[in-house]
């Protein structure tokens, strides 16, 4: 007999998901270091009390996964994946491309979180914050975006200042398929 999965309920706020039952916000971070917990910076254990907040990347991921229900307003109606994503893409420009790209890097088995403090999407994990260091960042670009020389040099430097490798991922919306381009500085 299969195994239940346990599904969480997050509301919608805005451009954020709020898991407000601490016990079921604590249980989703420990299944893989999803969302973060309000007022904990950086979390010292899966253990805390307090609401998760989810971005709409990976409550979309969360919720074509079913592993939480999305409510909306006062009547908690539930949204659907289909729903989610055409919210969160009215929102956010690139969101079907950095989308596509969350989803491959979290069903290659990395731990994805957000990249902003290093000016990319994405900070890649293999374990997880907290048990080992990211050593990847990822840059989500258009298949018709350009990049400069200066814009690679720029990322680059920065990867390799913070000991990270630096990853352009580049989705194909045609063919579904991405093109992850890593950049590996060395001194001559």
């Amino acid at each position: 007999m299969a195994k239940q999965v346990e599904t969480y309920t997050a509301e919608l706020f805005g451009n954020r998901l709020v898991v407000w039952n601490t016990k079921e916000g604590s249980e989703l971070y420990k299944r893989g270091f999803y969302g973060k917990p309000v007022g904990i910076a950086k979390p010292k254990s899966n253990d805390f009390d307090t609401p998760l907040i989810l971005g709409l990347i990976e409550g979309l991921y969360l919720l074509e996964n079913k592993l939480i229900d999305v409510c909306l307003g006062a009547k908690k109606e539930r949204m659907s994946a289909t729903t989610l994503r055409q919210y969160a893409g009215e929102i956010y420009d690139g969101f079907d491309f950095q989308y596509m790209v969350y989803k491959d890097l979290r069903e290659r088995g990395y731990v994805v979180l957000p990249g902003i403090k290093f000016g990319c999407e994405y900070a890649i994990y293999e374990r997880g914050p907290g048990i080992d260091h990211s050593p990847y960042l990822v840059s989500v670009k258009g298949p018709e975006e350009n990049m400069t020389s200066t814009d690679i040099v720029r990322a680059g430097r920065l990867a390799s200042s913070v000991r990270k490798k630096f990853i352009i991922a580049i989705p194909n919306a045609k063919t579904g398929g991405i093109q992850y381009l890593l950049f590996n500085w060395f001194k001559a």
